[in-house]
């Protein structure tokens, strides 16, 4: 029969409900029974026994929060009766020994990707048209008229034939019943477009909103997050929109990719609109001058790279009550596999590592490490509290109606997707991954912002786990989308990738789920599977504008 319950850690005073629990239930785990006292909803906590009021609330070990009243044995825990609290950080233990799992099964196996200069390896060829500033969003707007489907890089839209077909009708009169219910067809799907350039997987244009308007900190720091692109493994070459009177200088973009790539040797165009003066002389430039690019970008084709050259990003969006109990450890355990064959993962979002600080600051390989992680802890705390607001705040509603009432809750199951690895470097934004093993990012915790980010910093692969469901992606590096129940993957089974509900359901353990997940990846990065996000051209990008968003 299937567990209805689970206690995530012995320490644990409180137990999670795996299925909707009824007043006066009954259910039992390791030989402990427990009554229900009210309506427990799948996801949602109660209490194992009495917790009196300001009492500690402990879950996946750790302090999760305080009580505000007494919670009787078999009470839901909820906003009404439980705070935020968290666990203070001090100086690191260093432990410098691990557990590392067995990576036999994937000794000598290879990916197939694009090999650069500077020894990176990527799972993607993508082209890049940035803007200095938002003043070019428009100029990049008409090259992507201009370009993307004449190069074959278009998507069939069966929206638009829908809306098409209720168009005719509503020019032959229909009435307004017979537009809200008049059945429409999807048009015929197209296959994949004949691309002039074959082996360049697309053309990205990466609008913003930044370069100039705010402080010289938000310039340099967008500088370097688009430098972080330029110089990605993902990206062929790039062409760059300049106003030219912006905060966001080409200089300063030019030191930023100097300082990621010393030898950087990638075709780079950078066009300044106010030296070259007519729009129309400034986009038939950009078009020659991207399309020579191009060419050069053909000529790259994937060849064998060890496991060593990926490097994953670790992200979470839309969690739920699951998140880390399936699908975060999961992930975990496939960071853990990756870090023992010599691979890269990034853990990022600052805000959700509250309450787990010390875990983290432990591993770090030496004490420089943990002094910047803590270090950069306690300043972005300091920001959000300066303006009002605290890390505390970090959980969303819909985090909250599936059972994430506290930050330190989803703070614990967050952390698990950086599995159990030691941490070899600790990055502020946007810095570039240069070790291999667990990496700490200084992110927010918004789910775009915190991915953009993960990318510019190196990341050819995410990982991201969602309860409730998201849509989002990258423009040049895939997104696989990692549901933490099956309930949401049948569901939303078109932007979902993967399942871990197998977890809740006791069909699968963490570690097969985290083997499953690892070869999939490798899939991924050959560009054997498309993946949801790069299927329907989920393209997010968002900067980080500093101490402005949580």
């Amino acid at each position: 029969m299937k567990q209805k319950i689970l206690k995530v850690h012995p320490a644990d005073n409180v137990v999670v409900a795996l299925t909707d629990l009824h007043p006066g239930e009954t259910v039992e785990y390791a030989g402990r029974t427990y009554t229900v006292k009210e309506f427990i909803a799948a996801k949602h906590k109660f209490a194992e026994d009495l917790i009196a009021q300001e009492q500690q609330i402990i879950m996946y070990g750790v302090l999760v929060g305080k009580a505000q009243s007494d919670i009787q044995a078999g009470g839901l825990l909820s906003t009404a009766n439980v705070k935020h609290a968290a666990s203070g950080f001090l100086t690191a233990q260093h432990h410098d020994s691990w557990q590392q799992p067995d990576t036999s099964k994937w000794a000598g196996k290879t990916f197939m990707g694009f090999h650069r200069e500077d020894g990176s390896v990527g799972t993607g060829n993508y082209w890049l048209v940035i803007p200095m500033v938002f003043c070019e969003n428009r100029n990049l707007e008409v090259l992507q008229d201009a370009l993307v489907k004449p190069l074959g890089y278009g998507r069939h839209n069966s929206y638009e034939t829908k809306a098409q077909q209720l168009i005719n009708l509503v020019k032959e009169g229909g009435s307004v019943d017979q537009v809200l219910y008049t059945e429409v067809k999807d048009g015929t799907a197209v296959a994949k477009a004949n691309r002039v350039f074959p082996n360049v997987d697309g053309i990205k244009f990466l609008t913003h909103n930044g370069g100039c308007g705010g402080t010289r900190q938000d310039a340099t720091a967008l500088c370097g997050l688009l430098a972080g692109y330029i110089t990605h493994p993902n990206v062929a070459g790039a062409t760059v929109m300049s106003l030219g009177c912006q905060n966001a200088q080409v200089s300063i973009l030019e030191e930023e990719i100097k300082k990621r790539s010393p030898n950087f040797s990638k075709p780079l165009y950078v066009l300044d609109q106010q030296k070259v003066g007519k729009e129309s002389d400034l986009l038939d430039l950009a078009i020659r001058q991207t399309m020579a690019g191009l060419i050069e970008a053909n000529n790259n084709v994937r060849q064998p790279a060890p496991l060593s050259k990926i490097t994953i990003g670790l992200e979470c969006g839309g969690s739920d009550g699951f998140s880390g109990i399936s699908a975060n450890p999961a992930i975990g355990y496939t960071s853990d596999l990756l870090v023992s064959l010599g691979g890269s993962v990034i853990l990022a979002e600052f805000p959700e590592l509250c309450g787990v600080e010390q875990n983290l600051i432990d591993r770090c390989v030496d004490k420089e490490k943990a002094d910047r992680f803590s270090y950069l802890v306690k300043t972005y705390a300091q920001r959000a509290e300066e303006v009002g607001s605290g890390f505390d705040m970090n959980p969303s509603p819909g985090n909250i109606k599936d059972g994430l009432i506290t930050d330190a809750i989803k703070s614990a199951g967050a952390a698990k997707k950086g599995g159990t690895s030691p941490v070899v470097d600790v990055l502020d934004y946007p810095e570039k991954v240069t070790k291999p093993g667990l990496n700490l990012l200084c992110t927010p915790g918004n789910d775009v912002e915190s991915t953009t980010a993960e990318v510019a910093s190196g990341a050819n692969v995410v990982l991201f786990t969602t309860g409730l469901g998201t849509p989002t992606g990258n423009p040049i590096t895939p997104v696989i989308k990692i549901s933490t129940n099956t309930k949401l993957f049948n569901k939303m089974s078109d932007i979902i990738d993967i399942d871990t509900g197998s977890i809740i359901d006791g069909d699968e353990t963490i570690e097969q789920a985290g083997e499953r997940i690892l070869d999939y990846v490798i899939k991924v990065a050959s560009g054997e599977i498309e993946v949801s996000a790069v299927r329907h051209g989920q393209d997010d990008f968002i900067p980080w504008k500093r101490g402005i968003s949580l």
